[in-house]
């Protein structure tokens, strides 16, 4: 069928269409010079209108261009655009029957993804929005169509709501998922730990993503959260016991996991390790060799011994390293060094020892070559640190020797030798699932062997709890990035907080979040106590008043309070505490360094040394060039490590703090507490 404009109509509208000629699936528009071709499947809309003489149609098209016709004939018209109307309402009719088959397939496939009593991940459903949109090029009819259709509306909005908002349909799946699991294993959750999980406890055992970091503020129960997590495992048959790896950084952090585990799990199937028993095996089980760790790890005396007598010899053999090492201690390290042979001095070996100790330490845990070491040191210390590690050159091949001769390896070879057992395929990893606990004090070393392991299978899921707050092991290789940026070391995944503390009152936490998260380097989270404590729960107060204030303690502590008596150093032992037998015998107060506290509570915590100087609180920055080109690099804010080491002082205590400081010579920490609304007595 044929419509065209009548002469006069042809010549008035002086347009570049003058007929239309209905094609089998589709229209021709054409002129003189011109003709467009308009399919069904790029039509959206047609009109006819009439105008003062003659009919008009437009032809509404997909990239949103308007074909015209004028100047036809207005009858003529009006049939012309019944017939095409109603050849085009029933070829989209027939389509609408194929896309709703095309949009079906697609949500049977999202449904194929998706199981109600699964956790669904980011991984399961990466690819699915390019897959629609894939699957919507092969529609028979233009997407913005298919609302017109009683059976493609409610497939298309389907499709539409996974297309547009993928994360907002996943989060709804995983919470539904979520409160399923939390309703019908209630139980476990009651029973699983000597007090019931919380809510937040709960959803982060329950939280099926393979790399989910658990940010675990002091006291929130980290160790239930762990072992609630196997136990679910279990529980859901998701893993067998020897498909659990949980690791630990010390023996005694790992006995105390095996032993709750047992207490709590009655189980002795799941087994927790250190890093180090977790190298150990895997080279055992990989190479057939069983390696022994050098007793030097365990003997600082003679470790320190053979590092200051190779040092001694390489000074006195070769005068220009001697020279070189005279340079380094007096320039750098600021030390007065004595004249003449200078490494024979016992004062000045005492002293340098623990820092060969410590450079070698960072050496060996770093692993490579010199000349890789030298290239992975930031540009502005290259230089210096290049001239350095000749210096220690010597000293790493008098350890590397000795450790030959005791057929051994030291702990960084025992991961280093796993980390290459793993790379040639030599051990193939039975874990599933890989819980770590705190998490926060990973260093980079360690974490190429999670790396390493979870390589060998991508379904491996990582559960990592820690807290970014009490990171303050730096200064032994601890990378705090691996744990505030998580995500971007080890894959997609979801970050949950624990919400609740058991330890401290609502006025020590208070104290104790804002003066940690002033550093905006530190993650965000909520953590709220279940006791009030009134505002003198923190207090400060002048470090004469310690004798008066261990008086009063006495007059109302019981003798199961425990009083921790907290420094920044082991000299900071106070003298008061040589009388505390008899002065104070029914007082039990325990003594520590703050970094030795970690894990540890109180409740009643004296936090000693608060003041400015060499041996302050915080302590000065004093990071030699081997620090600053091996350690990790510190995030850019004043203090930042000190910052967290005061904050785990506060969260020791469960009833008060007292944090003593120096009247004439106080801590810039102090101005800083004060402006929290600490309050400054003048005695206990």
């Amino acid at each position: 069928m044929e419509l065209k404009a009548t002469s006069l109509g042809k010549r008035l509208a002086q347009h570049p269409y003058d007929r239309a000629v209905i094609l089998n699936a589709g229209v021709k528009v054409a002129g003189d010079r011109h003709e467009y071709l308009i399919p069904f499947n790029q039509l959206l809309a047609i009109e006819c209108k009439r105008g003062l003489v003659w009919g008009e149609m437009e032809f509404l098209l997909a990239d949103k261009k308007v074909v015209r016709l004028h100047g036809t004939e207005w009858s003529e018209t009006q049939r012309f655009y019944h017939h095409l109307n109603e050849r085009w309402n029933n070829w989209s009719k027939e389509m609408s029957e194929v896309a709703a088959g095309v949009l079906s397939e697609q949500l049977a496939l999202i449904a194929g993804r998706i199981e109600q009593k699964k956790w669904l991940t980011r991984k399961q459903i990466s690819g699915l929005q390019q897959q629609l949109q894939q699957a919507f090029t092969a529609l028979p009819v233009p997407t913005s169509r298919l609302h017109e259709f009683d059976n493609c509306r409610e497939l298309w909005q389907q499709c539409q709501a996974w297309l547009n908002d993928i994360e907002g349909r996943r989060t709804q799946h995983n919470q539904a998922y979520t409160d399923a699991m939390l309703t019908e294993y209630a139980a476990f959750f009651e029973q699983v730990e000597t007090s019931p999980l919380n809510p937040a406890q709960a959803r982060a055992v329950v939280n099926g993503e393979h790399a989910l970091l658990v940010l675990a503020g002091a006291g929130s129960g980290k160790t239930s959260v762990l072992v609630a997590r196997a136990g679910w495992l279990l529980a859901r048959g998701e893993a067998a016991p020897e498909q659990i790896l949980l690791l630990a950084f010390g023996r005694q952090a790992a006995q105390e996991m095996d032993d709750r585990i047992r207490e709590r799990l009655y189980t002795e199937e799941i087994t927790a390790r250190t890093f180090h028993a977790l190298a150990l095996h895997i080279i055992q089980q990989g190479s057939k060799k069983v390696p022994q760790v050098s007793e030097l790890e365990s003997d600082t005396p003679a470790r320190l011994a053979l590092l200051t007598e190779a040092w001694c010899s390489q000074c006195s053999e070769k005068k220009a390293q001697a020279k070189g090492w005279r340079q380094w201690l007096e320039e750098e390290m600021e030390w007065n060094v004595p004249e003449g042979n200078f490494w024979e001095n016992a004062a000045l070996q005492r002293r340098i020892a623990p820092r060969l100790d410590r450079w070698i330490g960072l050496m060996r845990m770093q692993g490579g070559t010199q000349s890789e070491m030298i290239a992975s040191a930031p540009e502005e210390v290259r230089d210096l640190f290049s001239k350095r590690i000749k210096l220690m050159a010597p000293l790493l091949k008098a350890w590397k020797t000795a450790l030959k001769e005791e057929n051994a390896v030291d702990f960084s070879g025992l991961i280093h030798q796993a980390i290459h057992v793993l790379d040639k395929g030599k051990f193939i990893s039975p874990w599933k699932h890989i819980l770590v606990d705190e998490f926060q004090d990973i260093s980079p070393q360690r974490a190429a062997l999670l790396a390493a392991l979870r390589k060998q299978n991508s379904q491996t899921t990582l559960f990592a709890v820690g807290d970014d707050w009490q990171a303050i092991y730096r200064f032994s290789g601890a990378q705090l990035s691996l744990t505030t940026a998580f995500h971007d070391y080890f894959g997609e995944g979801d970050l949950c907080a624990l919400d609740t503390t058991y330890r401290f009152n609502t006025r020590i936490g208070d104290v104790a979040n804002r003066f940690i998260q002033q550093n905006p380097w530190q993650l965000a989270k909520p953590l709220n106590s279940l006791t009030a404590g009134d505002k003198h729960a923190v207090t400060l107060l002048a470090q004469d008043q310690l004798d008066a204030l261990l008086d009063k303690l006495s007059g109302y502590a019981t003798p199961e309070d425990r009083i921790l008596l907290l420094a920044r150093y082991h000299h900071g032992k106070p003298e008061s505490l040589d009388k505390a037998a008899t002065r104070w015998p029914k007082l039990q107060i325990d003594f520590m360094t703050i970094h030795a506290s970690k894990g540890q509570q109180a409740d009643y915590v004296i936090v000693l040394g608060l003041q400015d100087g060499q041996d302050g609180f915080p302590a000065p920055a004093r990071e030699s060039i081997m620090e600053q080109a091996l350690l990790p690099q510190p995030e850019d804010f004043p203090d930042a490590e000190e910052r967290r080491l005061l904050y785990v002082a506060l969260t020791r205590a469960r009833k008060r703090v007292w944090l003593l400081f120096d009247k004439e010579n106080p801590s810039r920490f102090v101005d800083i507490l004060k402006s929290l609304d600490v309050p400054q007595a003048r005695k206990p």
